[in-house]
């Protein structure tokens, strides 16, 4: 029996050892499809409040910024302000601010709209296809991205009005 005993307990360690190889393996060797700084902005295709779709493609040949947000999140609330300042100042110049709502209701977000002011269009994310596309993690979330559809800048957290002016200035060449 104890001849028995030493073969299962070297065949269990051989199984252990082979099932770590292969998942270390796996999550060193996988194709990387996160979005990164430089790569090409995920397509996508979104709704706004009053059921206007719209598309990444639409916003081709100009610059865009745009903010993945919630209402249930602090610091995507406090950087509401500044974000509809630049949207309000870049507006004619081919600069878009684009916000991302993360899945919540058209009453939560319009209310959220109108109590702050916001002008910018505003899309909802229903199930959060765009959100896992552009592998958005923690909120906010903004991508700056230039008018050939290319990531030029990435900010995850509350950003300051000099934060977006700088990633805006990225975009537009200053």
């Amino acid at each position: 029996m104890k001849k028995y005993r030493k073969w299962i307990q070297i065949s269990v360690l051989t199984i252990a050892l082979l099932i770590g190889g292969y998942s270390i393996g796996s999550a060193v060797f996988k194709p990387d499809k996160s979005v990164k700084i430089g790569s090409m902005a995920p397509e996508f295709s979104l709704a706004t409040l009053d059921k206007h779709v719209h598309q990444l493609s639409d916003f081709e040949g100009k610059s865009l910024v745009i903010n993945f947000w919630g209402t249930f999140c602090p610091p995507c609330v406090n950087e509401m302000p500044a974000l509809q300042k630049q949207y309000d100042q870049w507006k004619e110049d081919n600069v878009v601010v684009l916000g991302i709502n993360l899945s919540e209701s058209t009453i939560t977000v319009k209310n959220f709209i109108n109590q702050h002011n916001i002008t910018f269009p505003i899309v909802i994310d229903n199930n959060d296809q765009i959100r896992k596309k552009y592998n958005v993690q923690y909120y906010p979330t903004t991508f700056f991205i230039d008018s050939s559809g290319v990531i030029q800048d990435k900010f995850i957290g509350e950003m300051k009005e000099q934060d977006i002016i700088n990633g805006i200035n990225k975009l537009v060449g200053l």
